[in-house]
């Protein structure tokens, strides 16, 4: 499954919450995710509006006047301690913001202060966003150049020229441009939303498009729909075409893909879980570790990071900026996968996804995901292995497989 998103109009947390909603996310999927996290009361609501004749689904975040002004701790700190699909990228995020609004005001991220990006309203869209992607279930998500907008914005430290030197640091190396209207079109939370969630940049790829959804933004345009387009379907190789297939019906072969690798025999081994997190933070596929014993019989450890020829670059930065190496190999490869669909299923009235792995029209395998299952785990009160099974009996038994 690809998504393409337009945003020719900008791009904010709350049009794409609605995008999200309009290509057929669950909006309790969303609201879940944001009441395991918001420190206070936090609600969404959704309802269609009209954006110059465009059908759009604008989704309100409704929470009580908040003047607390949190760090990058306080935030980093409120995500890890919840559990929620998604809770990876709305880390990678935040942490974008933190760097982007460091860099603008001279300091580092751990110190940053946010201020409307740290409110109710801005945690929402973030959380909401980051779950409702991740229950979509994209294998690709293209991003368009992004419109800026232009003119002032007031903000917390005054009055700012658009866009934002927050915005322009998050969107340094991706395609924007300004205007086309003199307001502000691209936010940060927006901004560093689709920097982390995209694969590329571009017009629309070949699809075969299955839906077209509309986020509404806030403002009415004098002569355009403020809406941010989401556009699904299956990747195509030429436009009307399905992607060929191997032999005997085997799953098609993907782009070429990027294996960054490195022995490391130095680095202190409480130091790894961050480095794998921002390795997937920067756009990795996966990244993960092995343990080898090199000459002289010394103990290390040989890191892989599985990623895309446009990412490598970003990538290789991170492995020599977060750990010890000094160089590292890479290969390029080709990759199978087996088509994926997402079934909801529910334990005691609680949803939980199950992922499900097709060769042409045979189901050869499903698993629960396992953020939904820590959810149910957690509110029921139950291990997470009862959970687990309740959720693959229901698959299996109450659907008849």
């Amino acid at each position: 499954m690809i998504g393409w998103l337009q945003c020719s109009a900008g791009v904010s947390g709350d049009m794409l919450l609605g995008a999200l909603v309009d290509a057929g996310v669950p909006l309790e999927v969303m609201a879940a995710a944001v009441e395991v996290v918001a420190p206070e009361r936090v609600s969404l609501r959704s309802e269609t509006v009209i954006k110059a004749g465009v059908a759009a689904t604008k989704v309100h975040v409704e929470a009580a006047e908040s003047h607390t002004h949190r760090t990058w701790r306080d935030i980093r700190a409120m995500l890890q301690e919840a559990s929620f699909s998604g809770r990876d990228r709305a880390l990678g995020v935040f942490s974008r913001l933190a760097t982007a609004e460091a860099a603008v005001h001279g300091t580092t991220p751990e110190e940053i202060h946010f201020h409307e990006v740290g409110a109710l309203d801005a945690i929402a869209d973030v959380v909401g966003a980051c779950a409702g992607l991740d229950h979509l279930g994209l294998d690709e998500l293209v991003v368009s150049p992004i419109a800026l907008g232009g003119g002032t914005v007031r903000a917390a430290h005054g009055e700012l020229a658009v866009p934002g030197p927050a915005v322009l640091r998050l969107l340094q190396g991706v395609p924007s441009y300004g205007g086309p209207v003199p307001v502000e079109l691209a936010t940060p939370t927006g901004a560093a939303l689709v920097t982390e969630w995209a694969t590329r940049w571009g017009d629309q790829p070949p699809m075969i498009l299955r839906r077209q959804a509309f986020g509404a933004g806030t403002r009415d345009l004098p002569d355009r729909a403020n809406v941010l387009r989401l556009a699904v379907g299956e990747a195509a190789t030429t436009a009307g075409q399905e992607p060929a297939a191997g032999a005997a019906g085997e799953p098609a072969q993907t782009p070429e893909g990027v294996i960054l690798e490195t022995n490391v025999d130095d680095l202190d081994g409480r130091i790894w879980p961050e480095v794998l997190h921002a390795l997937l933070s920067a756009g990795a596929e996966d990244a993960w570790l092995a343990p080898i014993l090199m000459k002289k019989g010394r103990s290390a450890h040989t890191l892989r990071v599985l990623t895309t020829p446009e990412h490598a670059p970003q990538l290789r930065r991170v492995i020599f900026t977060h750990t010890s190496a000094i160089g590292l190999r890479e290969q390029p490869i080709r990759k199978h996968a087996l088509d994926r669909a997402f079934t909801t299923v529910r334990v005691d009235g609680y949803p939980v996804r199950v992922k499900e792995a097709y060769q042409g029209q045979h189901l050869l395998n499903a698993q629960a995901e396992w953020e939904d299952v820590l959810t149910t785990a957690d509110r029921l009160d139950l291990p997470p292995k009862v959970v687990l099974a309740r959720a693959m009996a229901a698959f299996w038994i109450d659907d008849q497989r």
